[in-house]
């Protein structure tokens, strides 16, 4: 499957239209590319398709609760906000990186 993904997706990026063409052809080509445009979307969307029916088929199982824990925690990591990190050092001198440290402190 992921060889026709990668097949078809090749076959439309060759498919382009350039304007150095004469026009007769870029009308040619204007046709082949849309043709291979929506090989390659279906191709896609099949692969999509058959990839989340085998994510759901496992998050069914005892493991797969597992994994929607690590995914939600792997999810919940990527939206803190790096720009905005608290690093105080308290009265001893240790560094405080915990917000609810923090506000204690």
């Amino acid at each position: 499957m992921l060889r026709s993904r990668r097949k078809s997706i090749r076959n439309k990026k060759h498919a382009t239209i350039t304007n150095s063409k004469p026009k007769e052809e870029r009308v040619v080509n204007k046709g082949r590319y849309q043709a291979m445009k929506r090989v390659a979307k279906k191709t896609v969307a099949v692969a999509k398709n058959i990839t989340y029916e085998r994510l759901y088929k496992r998050f069914k199982t005892k493991e797969g609760e597992k994994e929607t824990f690590k995914l939600a925690r792997v999810r919940e990591r990527r939206t803190r906000d790096l720009g905005n990190v608290r690093c105080i050092k308290d009265v001893e001198g240790k560094v405080l990186v915990e917000e609810v440290e923090i506000k204690k402190r």
